[in-house]
């Protein structure tokens, strides 16, 4: 990950090992959806890529869509095009981390990325990630799988430093292409895992979970945000802008106005006295962004299908498989920057 820096073609070429790995996952994913969509005689577009400026810690990308162009009518329809990409990607990302962990390199190799820290020697997480300045402190927060990957797969002797996966291409590629299925298995709205939970449990109880999910959400983000020792001025800034947020995210609920207030003010006042009582408990802020756009533009509903048939065995079966995906890749705080 680079910042404002002179590139060179030594940096694009050492970048494929990334960058190849990482677009093939998103990719497959894609084409999941893009083919089944086909299979159900749905139009639909090839992938769009979303690029990112590489702006420090860009890792290139913020994923790749595709768009429907007609309609989808019946559940089934729903939960194939929804599973499908999920499914194909984490196939791909399971081979991708298998070959980055059953090949990692000797420990030695972080210092080709770090010469200073060779004088450390093979102790040197003990002493070069203490007082470092804002902002240059990343790290990677483990899931299930990650786990099971440095425990079961990799020689434990050559797992980097969760500072430095960033370092290991394939590694690196792996674990955001965990994230990004994690996100899209949510049980929320229109995401991959919206189709899933609503093919599953049917309208009602999808949407009951989808709230509780999105709520859940927002709280673990929004604890520790607002700092009741900063100075009066700042403080009902801060205040304000909470407000503001909370009643654009709870949009997606589908309330009325004044209820839509009523909970932002009633979650707004449960964060001031989290934030008096346990000054010290903070949440991921890092799912904020996600929060706003799942409430302000996807929604947290499922809109019912015209045709409602039960899902059949095989698709029940699969549907609980993507919900496990979800919990084996999801990390509560998946990148770090102290």
């Amino acid at each position: 990950m680079l910042g404002f820096t002179e590139y060179t073609w030594n940096d694009f070429l050492s970048g494929l090992e990334y960058s190849i790995p990482f677009l093939l996952i998103l990719t497959v994913h894609e084409l999941g959806h893009y083919f089944t969509a086909r299979y159900h005689k749905v139009k639909v577009t090839l992938p769009y890529y979303i690029p990112l400026p590489p702006f420090p810690y860009s890792f290139g990308t913020l994923g790749a869509v595709i768009r429907l162009k007609s309609k989808v009518y019946s559940k089934k329809q729903n939960f194939d095009i929804g599973i499908s990409g999920p499914l194909a990607g984490f196939v791909m990302a399971l081979i991708v981390l298998f070959y980055g962990y059953s090949n990692l390199p000797e420990p030695e190799y972080i210092f080709q990325i770090h010469p200073e820290y060779e004088k450390y020697g093979m102790n040197y997480a003990d002493s070069v990630y203490k007082d470092l300045p804002d902002g240059a402190d990343v790290n990677m927060g483990k899931n299930l799988l990650v786990l099971f990957f440095e425990n079961y797969v990799a020689d434990p002797a050559r797992v980097p430093n969760a500072h430095e996966i960033m370092h290991y291409p394939y590694l690196f590629a792996g674990f955001l292409a965990l994230i990004f299925t994690s996100l899209n298995l949510f049980p929320i709205g229109q995401l991959d895992g919206g189709h899933v939970s609503y093919g599953l449990f049917g309208y009602r109880t999808h949407k009951l979970i989808a709230t509780i999910a999105f709520f859940v959400l927002l709280l673990y983000a929004s604890i520790g945000l607002i700092d009741l020792s900063m100075p009066p001025d700042d403080l009902m800034l801060w205040i304000g802008g909470a407000l503001l947020f909370l009643y654009t995210s709870l949009y997606g609920l589908g309330l009325a106005p004044k209820d839509t207030l009523m909970y932002s003010l009633i979650i707004l006042a449960f964060l001031l006295v989290v934030s008096w009582l346990f000054p010290e408990v903070h949440g991921y802020h890092g799912w904020l962004l996600f929060i706003f756009i799942l409430g302000r533009f996807i929604g947290v509903g499922h809109p019912p299908s015209e045709i409602e048939e039960p899902l059949d065995n095989q698709r029940i079966i699969l549907g609980w498989i993507a919900l496990l995906i979800f919990v084996i890749s999801f990390s509560p705080a998946p990148i770090n920057i102290q």
